[in-house]
This record gives structure tokens, sequence and C-alpha cells, in this order.
């Protein structure tokens, strides 16, 4: 049997269940324990004809143009767990174990579909096109962790949501299928989740599936059914919930609460698993109004602060949730890979080490740090809330220096 996937956990929810006309989405990235995660920008980019760009573990042919993107990623790898474009695009994927075992050939990982499909995806649907278009060309495969005793590998399920619309994106080697989403809330995890209301699929998906012997082409096409190995498919129904509790009212502060909730199983902290790190995302559906995307940097969201970030042109990068770089000498790059592990940390990550050994260790001080940076948090999250709701454009200048400045405020208090 395959080794359990990680139980991360990837929310939207759409008025009318969220407030004040907005789309929110997030996501708890649950990864190996001592992973680290960094958050990167790239401002957008023009690319020579027939220029290449080297993924975790292939090259492919690049695009002209790729957009702007920030991206929560684990810093061994090219993709990203989850992040965000400058058009309002959320991406976020899920490892699922299928019927079909996963390759161990490198390919593309989930993880560069989800960096991918932001760069090259102007809307929720152009995302998919590109994940699968690419899934198609490629295939996926390859060690999703940085381990050089074992190759863990898995299939990719994907969330992609816009100011308009979310996606819920299966796949099963090179097969997929897909369902369009407009309200109410949904939660994806680490299983497959999609039955039989399923809004665009891969041309040779059902023809395929009867080959093996897996649907006998009577019944009703319930995507899970189909490819879950036996009893696997159960909803996520503790993320569900957890939501769901919140009635009309999802705001960037319920999916935070949400995120940082242990006993539901959504904030992941076990023997093998810790969530590494989380985002929450606000799109307003009236695009005069800017996205903000919420970034820890750190794991635990329950001791991690949420950082503000806005889109805008040139945005000041933060090298202190960078992790340093080893070029080629990367042990990642490297065949055979990962046969040894450098120390990936940044510096707001080590800060982060030294206040959690301080909340195990000296409880008055660590409740009272942990309430200054919740109070920290709860200004950033105001200052958003004062910016969605004015009549007037925002000024980038206002906010071209803003996860900058709050990584900063973090590292000061830590220090």
């Amino acid at each position: 049997r395959m080794a359990a996937a990680p139980p991360s956990y990837c929310f939207v929810a759409f008025p009318p269940c969220s407030k004040d006309g907005l789309v929110v989405f997030g996501k708890n990235s649950a990864r190996p324990r001592d992973e680290v995660q960094e958050v990167v920008y790239f401002a957008a980019a023009e690319h020579d004809p027939g220029s290449k760009v080297e993924c975790t573990y292939i090259e492919i042919d690049q695009v002209p143009k790729t957009h702007a993107v920030v991206l929560s990623r684990p810093s061994w790898l090219w993709g990203a767990e989850m992040g965000a474009n400058e058009h309002g695009v959320c991406v976020a994927n899920e490892a699922v174990v299928t019927r079909e075992p996963a390759s161990e050939s490198e390919a593309l990982l989930g993880m560069d579909l989800v960096r991918l499909g932001l760069e090259r995806g102007a809307t929720a649907k152009e995302a998919l096109d590109v994940i699968v278009a690419l899934l198609e060309e490629h295939g996926q495969g390859g060690n999703y962790y940085e381990d050089g005793s074992t190759c863990h590998t898995f299939q990719s399920a994907f969330l992609i949501v816009d100011r308009n619309e979310a996606w819920i994106l299966e796949t099963s080697g090179k097969y997929w299928a897909a369902e369009k989403i407009t309200e109410g809330v949904k939660c994806i995890c680490n299983q497959l989740s999609l039955t039989t209301k399923i809004d665009a699929e891969h041309p040779e998906l059902r023809n395929y599936v009867k080959s093996q012997g897996w649907w006998n082409g009577d019944s009703d096409f319930n995507f899970s059914e189909v490819f879950s190995l036996a009893d696997d498919h159960l909803a996520c129904y503790s993320g569900r919930e957890s939501l769901e509790k919140q009635g009309g009212d999802v705001s960037a502060q319920a999916m935070i609460d949400v995120l940082r909730d242990k006993d539901s199983g959504v904030c992941v902290d076990s023997e093998s698993f810790l969530t590494t790190a989380s985002i929450v995302s606000v799109l307003p559906q009236d695009s005069s109004f800017p996205c903000i995307h919420y970034f820890t940097g750190t794991p635990d969201p329950s001791r991690s602060i949420f950082k503000p970030f806005i889109f805008v042109d040139d945005v000041k990068l933060v090298p202190k949730v960078q992790s340093p770089s080893f070029g080629n000498d990367d042990p990642a790059k490297k065949i055979p890979r990962f046969q040894e592990k450098p120390d990936r940390r940044h510096e707001l990550y080590k800060a982060h080490e030294w206040a959690r050994s301080l909340l195990e260790n000296d409880q008055d001080k660590g409740q009272k740090l942990m309430r200054i940076m919740l109070d920290l948090e709860k200004q950033g999250l105001e200052a958003m809330e004062d910016i969605l709701s004015r009549t007037e454009i925002l000024d980038p200048a206002e906010v071209v220096d803003l996860f900058y400045d709050c990584v900063d405020t973090e590292l000061k208090f830590f220090k």
C-alpha cells in the first residue's frame, strides 16, 4: 500500500456564504515536519522565442509572457504548494492516491503545475487549461519529498480560484476531471472528491476507464468511485463543517480561524506531518478593488501570523522569508538527488523556531508574545478591511512594501 498522502486542506467560500461580496480562499500545506517553506515573488516577464524553463525535474518550453506570481513553496523545489498571480487567480494543490500508482519517473510535480498555472493563466479556467495541457504533454511524476532514501509519489488535485468562479481539478496520470463552482463553500483534502457532477474532462477519460475494467459504461460515471482505492473517497467533512459553522460570514479572519483549528484536523501536527505554511486570499468580486493574499511563511498557523501582500508594480522583495540559494550545488539538482540536506531555513523561520521554543518552555512569556503577535495580525487585517471599504482607488505606493514591513515588524517582536 502506498504511503498516505499528507493531509492538506484547501477551502473556498463564495457570497452569500462569505462576507461583503468577497471570494475567500485558504490552504494549509501539510508536509514533512522539518521541511522549510519560503514565500517568493516573481515579476511578470517576457521570454525570447524558443526559451526553456527549468522546473523541479524537467525542462519544458517557456511561453512568451508570464504573469507576476507570489508563491509559498517548499524551498528545494521550483513549483509551489499554493500561490496567486496579479490577475487574482489562486491555485493550491493536494497530493492524492488513486488506484493508479503514481509515476516515479521524473516529470512535472503537482507543485510545478501550481506555478505554471499561475504564471500562464489570467483566469481560473485558463489556469486549468494550462495545467491539463501540460499534463497531457509531459505527465506527472517524481519524488514529492526531499528524501534520498525513498521515492514518494502521488497524483494531484487542485483548487483553482478567481474573482468569479472556482474549479476543482482531479487527476490520475494524464487523465482528469473538473467541476466548476460559483456558490457555497467547498473544501478539498487529500482524497478524491469529484463524483457525478463533472463540467470538463479528459476527452478519452471514459474510454480509458472502460478499457481498464473500472467502469462498465452503464452506471452513472462517478470519478471518485472509479479512481479511488476501495473506500478511500470520503469527503473532507471535518474541514467543510468547520467552515460551514461560520454561516454566511466567511471573512479572512474566519478562514484563518478554520486553518488554526487543530481539533478538527485541519491544522495538522502529527508524527510525520506538520502544517508547514498557510495562505488566505480575499478576492473581491468587484474588480476595482485589489485582491489581498495573506501568508504565514512559517509552520503551524496556530503559532504563526498571517501577513498581507498586494500585487503592485515594483513590489518590495522580502529576502527574510526566502531560503538561501545553493545554485547548481543544490543536492536537489544533482543526480542522484537528495544525497544530503542543506540548511534551508530563512531568517523568519529561524526567529519563529526561537519563539516556538519560548512558547513551549516559558508559558507566561510565550502567551504574552503570542498576544502581541495576534494583535499585530489584527491591525493588518483591519488595515486591509479599510482598503476594501474605500471608494477611492488604492495608491500603489501605499502598499509597495506592505508584506516587507509586516515581516520586518514580526522579526522585531521576536528579537
